[in-house]
């Protein structure tokens, strides 16, 4: 992501990787809506377009939040992944979504899969 830092804080640091307007619905779609595919990320509602989902999935690797593997013969189809790590903020956005659903009028969550058999081993909830 970014080669200098701000501060040291460890909120600018985070904002710093993932505080965009699009980089956790490229981790929602992949921790709630199972995508994977450079395909079906674009048809979320949101709409981001190709430069900047391309961008977001190569920065998320680059983080170590995502991992990507070749899903076919040709080279650049690939399959993208939460890694350990990006599992690892689940509890956080399953907390964004019920601030929201609490806070922001006309909200709603389509069909999510908010579990995780995961969970208990990475110590959430």
């Amino acid at each position: 992501m970014t080669s200098s830092r701000r501060s040291c804080c460890p909120i600018a640091c985070t904002l710093d990787i993932l505080g965009d307007r699009w980089t956790l619905l490229v981790v929602r779609d992949m921790m709630f809506m199972s995508k994977q595919r450079f395909e079906e990320f674009l048809e979320s509602p949101e709409g981001i377009s190709t430069n900047i989902l391309a961008d977001r999935l190569k920065q998320l690797e680059a983080a170590g939040l995502v991992q990507k593997r070749p899903y076919s013969n040709h080279s650049r189809r690939m399959n993208y992944s939460l890694t350990e790590a990006g599992q690892t903020l689940r509890p956080i956005l399953k907390s964004m979504i019920a601030w929201g659903l609490k806070y922001v009028p006309e909200t709603a969550t389509p069909q999510l899969d908010l579990t995780n058999p995961n969970e208990q081993e990475m110590g959430s909830e």
